[in-house]
């Protein structure tokens, strides 16, 4: 792990100076005005902290290829900079993937999980995806493949540096199963009910995994919690009584 340099993170805080403490955590390939429609409405109540991760928005990359637990750990140094004790932490996808681990090692309030990857399940491979192994295999055919790889990869695979490419493999590889069951605290999972990044099959599964878990299906997909965000909001705030 490389030494965490606090001043190349953006980061914004506002709202109640006197509520308790939430920090907002994006998904892969957002930054931080992705968060602020939740951020907002909850901030007459609640001091609200959100970041870009390194990589994204207005944050420098890392130096190094880093793991989930590699963000979760500048988070916590985030949040012993800020002074901030027992935060609630809401993620979305890569965010949610960060809050699992996070809230496996340090002490949070509770935890809310939005469309976020926690099981590695193995999912049937596309017809595009066969087609890109099986030009692998075909001599003189490997560099192709990886050019191919730009045209018929994820939008967030095409979308990120090479550095961040490594990343992305290694944290969508990473199963947070054995993290998940050392969640203790209250966490709620809000899923989108057509969600096809993370479906909800998996939604159920990490449910299992967690001592005190409960799941809401909405109507919507990867981003159920702003196409449902006045009824996300008035969950969050029941949940953080």
């Amino acid at each position: 792990m490389e030494k965490i340099n606090l001043d190349k993170v953006n980061y914004i805080q506002y709202g109640n100076d006197k509520g308790k403490d939430i920090i907002l955590l994006h998904g892969w390939g957002q930054n931080i005005e992705m968060m602020e429609p939740l951020g907002n409405p909850l901030s007459n109540k609640y001091h609200i902290t959100i970041l870009d991760f390194p990589g994204f928005g207005k944050s420098s990359e890392p130096d190094e290829v880093w793991a989930v637990s590699d963000y979760a750990n500048l988070v916590h140094e985030l949040v012993k900079k800020l002074k901030i004790k027992k935060p609630t932490l809401i993620g979305h996808s890569f965010g949610g993937r960060v809050s699992i681990v996070y809230a496996s090692m340090y002490e949070v309030d509770r935890v809310v999980l939005l469309g976020s990857p926690c099981v590695k399940t193995k999912h049937e491979l596309t017809l595009k995806e066969k087609m890109l192994k099986k030009a692998k295999t075909i001599p003189g055919m490997k560099k192709a493949a990886e050019l191919a790889k730009n045209y018929i990869g994820s939008v967030d695979y095409k979308n990120a540096s090479p550095k961040m490419r490594d990343i992305l493999v290694k944290t969508v590889n990473e199963d947070l199963s054995d993290y998940a069951k050392k969640i203790t605290v209250p966490t709620l999972l809000i899923w989108g009910e057509n969600d096809e990044a993370v479906p909800v099959e998996e939604a159920k599964m990490l449910e299992d995994l967690l001592t005190d878990g409960a799941l809401i299906v909405l109507p919507g997909t990867h981003y159920a919690y702003l196409e449902n965000l006045n009824q996300v909001i008035n969950i969050i705030n029941s949940f953080m009584q």
